[in-house]
C-alpha cells in the first residue's frame, strides 16, 4: 500500500543519534582494541509505557540501517520493516515501544570504517578494528542503558540481526524475556563463508578500492560493491522466486545475442547492484560480512551457564525456501538451547521468497509474530 493509502502506517519518523563512551571509558571490542567516541543513530516507534515493559528491539540484517519503519521526510519509500511495525501490525506500536539501532561498522549514522578517526582527522578505512558480533551487542545495550530500559519485553532479528539476538540473549539473558530469532545462522556454513569470501574480494580487488582509503582520494570502488551486491542478491532469494518473476524472458529491447545485458534477470541483478550503491559503503560490506563469518556462540564450552542460570522465552523461525541460512540453521539453534533446557519454539514456515522472506508480508510469518508478541505482553517481562 502506498504511503497515503496505508491507515496502519507510523507516518513521518526522524532518525536521531547519540553519543556512546568517551575516551575515558571507551568500547573495549572482543580482540582487545578500544573504540571511541561512538556515534549510534536509532529510530523509535510507539511510546514506552510507564514500567519500560513494552520495549522491542529490532536488529537489522547486513546492510539495513536503523530506519526500519514509516517515512522520512520527503521520501516516497518506507522503513525497511515497515510491512510488520506499526498501529495494527505485528509489531503493534499502539501497544509495544520498538527500537532500532543502526550497528557499529554501519555507513548510514553509526560510526563505521568510513567514518573519521580522530586520531588522524581521515576516514579509518582498513585502520577501523575488526569486529564481532558480541561488538555489536555491546553498542545496542549502551544505547538502551541511555533510553533508561532495563530489559527488553523482546528482541527480534533476521539473519545478521537474528545472530544478534542469539548472542545478547546467550550473554546477557537478564536484559531479555523474549528473543526472536528469524532465518539466523549460530554458524555460517564454508558455503556461506565461501560467498562472502567471493563478494570481499570483488570489492578489494576494485582498482578503486585504494588499500581501503578510496575516501581519502574521492573515488569508490563501485564496480566491486555492485558485483558483490548483485552476486548476494541471487542467494536471498529461491529458484522458484527468481523463475517466477523472470523465467528466461529477454529485454524487449534486445536484438541479437551477446555478451551485454540480453535477460531480464541480468536486468534486475544490474539494477539492485547500481542502486545499493547508493545507500551502502564497500568498507561496511567488508567489515560486517567478516563479523558473519566469525560468530560461533556455541563453540564456546560455557555459552549454556548464563541462560541456565537466568532462563528466557525463545522463538527460532525459518523458511522453507531459504537455502542462505535454511532450517537446518534454525534447527541446530534449538538443538542447543532444548540442550541448556531453555523454553523454544521452533516454526518452519512456507514461503516462495527464500531468504528474503523474513522482509516480506507472508501471512503466517506474520500471524505467528503477532500471537508471539501480544501474548509476550500480556504475560508481562
Amino acid at each position: 500500500m502506498g504511503k497515503t493509502a496505508d491507515v496502519n502506517n507510523i507516518g513521518i519518523v526522524e532518525t536521531r543519534t547519540i553519543d556512546l563512551f568517551t575516551n575515558a571509558n571507551p568500547l573495549v571490542l572482543a580482540k582487545g582494541e578500544t573504540l571511541a567516541p561512538i556515534t549510534v543513530a536509532y529510530e523509535t516507534y510507539g511510546q514506552l509505557n510507564r514500567d519500560a515493559s513494552n520495549a522491542v528491539m529490532v536488529l537489522h540484517a547486513l546492510t539495513g540501517d536503523a530506519h526500519a519503519a514509516g517515512f522520512h521526510e520527503g521520501a516516497s519509500r518506507p522503513g525497511w520493516w515497515n510491512n510488520l511495525i506499526g498501529p495494527g501490525k505485528p509489531l503493534d506500536t499502539d501497544r509495544f515501544f520498538v527500537i532500532c539501532a543502526n550497528l557499529l561498522g554501519g555507513c548510514q549514522g553509526t560510526t563505521g570504517p568510513a567514518s573519521i578517526n580522530p586520531q588522524t582527522g581521515t576516514a579509518y578505512g582498513l585502520d577501523f578494528p575488526l569486529l564481532m558480533v558480541s561488538d555489536l551487542v555491546k553498542v545496542h545495550r549502551e544505547l538502551l542503558k541511555q533510553l533508561k530500559i532495563p530489559r527488553l519485553l523482546a528482541a527480534l532479528g533476521g539473519s545478521l540481526g537474528g545472530m544478534q539476538v542469539l548472542e545478547w540473549a546467550l550473554s546477557y539473558p537478564k536484559e531479555i524475556a523474549h528473543a526472536v530469532i528469524v532465518a539466523a545462522s549460530s554458524r555460517l556454513t564454508a558455503q556461506n563463508i565461501a560467498f562472502s569470501a567471493v563478494a570481499r574480494r570483488a570489492i578489494m580487488s576494485d582498482e578503486n578500492f585504494k588499500r581501503g582509503q578510496y575516501l581519502a582520494e574521492n573515488v569508490s570502488p563501485d564496480i566491486g560493491l555492485s558485483i558483490a551486491r548483485m552476486m548476494a542478491h541471487i542467494t536471498y532469494l529461491s529458484e522458484d522466486a527468481l523463475s517466477d518473476k523472470f523465467g528466461r524472458e529477454k529485454r524487449p529491447d534486445k536484438g541479437e545475442p551477446g555478451f551485454g545485458i540480453d535477460f531480464q534477470v541480468e536486468s534486475y541483478l544490474a539494477h539492485q547492484g547500481n542502486i545499493f550503491l547508493e545507500r551502502f559503503d564497500a568498507l561496511s560490506y567488508i567489515y560486517l560480512s567478516r563479523a558473519m563469518d566469525y560468530f560461533d556462540p556455541f563453540s564456546e564450552p560455557d555459552y549454556a551457564d548464563a541462560i541456565k542460570a537466568d532462563p528466557l522465552n525463545w522463538l527460532v523461525l525459518s523458511f522453507d525456501t531459504d537455502w542462505r541460512f535454511g532450517t537446518s540453521h534454525s534447527r541446530r539453534i534449538v538443538r542447543h538451547l532444548e540442550h541448556a533446557r531453555q523454553a523454544v519454539t521452533f516454526r518452519e514456515l512456507s514461503s516462495p521468497w527464500g531468504h528474503d522472506s523474513f522482509l516480506m508480508e507472508v501471512a503466517p510469518y506474520h500471524q505467528t509474530l503477532r500471537t508471539y508478541f501480544n501474548s509476550a505482553l500480556d504475560r508481562g517481562v
